[in-house]
C-alpha cells in the first residue's frame, strides 16, 4: 500500500482543516517546499498536494508554492483542488505534476475527466477525487452537497483510463477519530479502479486495517503534523 503525506495549501502556506472548514485552518509550515523536503527525508516516496483556495473558488492562489514543491523534491506528486477545465489540466501538466486529481469536474463534467486521461500523458495518470458526507458527494471545496452517491459516481469511470479513486469521508477529515475503513472498503469492492483512502487516518492500526482490506493507498495529514504517526513506521507497516 502506498502512503501519501499531504500538503494542503491555503494562501501559500501548509495548513490543515477540520472537516474542510476554511475558517478552521491551522498553519503547520509557512514554507511548503521545506515541508515537502522533510517528508521525503523521512522516507516519503510520493506526495499529495491540495490547493484549498482553488478547490473553493476554482482559481489557484498557490501556484508559486506548488512550483516550489515541484522544484524541491524529485518524488512523484499528485495534485488536486480547483482543476475543472482543460486549460487548468494543461497548466498542471506543464508544471510537471505527475498525477492530477479531478473532483468537482468528475461530477459536473465527467467527459472532461475521460478525455483528459487520453489527451494528457501524466506519468501517474488522472485520478478522480470523491469527497463524501454521509455517502453523498460534496463538491466546490466541500461547500456544496449533491445527491450523487459516492459509489455511483466512482462506477462512472470504470474502464475510462482513470488510474485511482481518492475517497475522502469528510466527517472524518482532520478529526483524528480514525479512517472510515468500512465505507472505503465498500467502495473498493464495487469497482476495479484502485482506491486511495483519505480523511481521518490517525494511527498505524488505521493503516493496517486499510491494507488488510486491500486498499491501494492512504493519505496522511494531521496525524503526521501532530506527531501521532511516525512516517517511517507507517511506511514499514504499509510496505510502500
Amino acid at each position: 500500500m502506498i502512503l501519501y503525506p499531504a500538503i494542503d495549501l491555503k494562501g501559500g502556506q501548509c495548513v490543515r482543516l477540520l472537516r474542510g472548514d476554511m475558517a478552521k485552518a491551522t498553519v503547520f509550515n509557512a514554507d511548503p517546499a521545506a515541508q515537502a523536503r522533510q517528508f521525503v527525508a523521512e522516507g516519503a516516496r510520493y506526495l499529495h498536494i491540495v490547493d484549498l483556495d482553488g478547490a473553493v473558488t476554482g482559481i489557484s492562489a498557490n501556484e508559486r508554492a506548488i512550483l516550489a514543491i515541484r522544484d524541491a523534491v524529485e518524488v512523484p506528486i499528485q495534485l488536486g483542488g480547483g482543476i475543472r477545465t482543460r486549460e487548468a489540466i494543461k497548466i498542471r501538466y506543464l508544471m510537471k505534476i505527475d498525477r492530477v486529481i479531478l473532483g468537482t469536474a468528475a461530477l459536473r463534467d465527467p467527459e472532461l475527466v475521460k478525455s483528459a486521461s487520453e489527451e494528457f500523458r501524466f506519468p501517474g495518470g488522472v485520478a478522480v477525487g470523491i469527497d463524501a458526507r454521509n455517502g453523498k458527494v460534496a463538491v466546490e471545496g466541500w461547500t456544496e452537497q449533491s445527491d450523487m452517491n459516492a459509489i455511483e459516481l466512482a462506477a462512472k469511470f470504470e474502464g475510462s483510463g482513470v488510474t485511482a479513486i481518492i475517497y475522502t469521508d469528510i466527517n472524518r477529515d482532520g478529526m483524528m477519530h480514525g479512517v472510515n475503513v468500512e465505507a472505503t472498503a465498500r467502495l473498493a469492492s464495487c469497482i476495479s479502479t484502485p482506491v486511495i483512502a483519505s480523511g481521518g487516518v490517525s494511527s498505524l492500526d488505521d493503516i493496517r486495517a486499510l491494507k488488510d482490506r486491500g486498499i491501494a493507498g492512504a493519505i496522511l495529514g494531521r496525524a503526521l503534523y501532530e506527531g501521532r504517526i511516525d512516517l517511517g513506521a507507517a511506511i514499514a507497516v504499509a510496505g510502500g
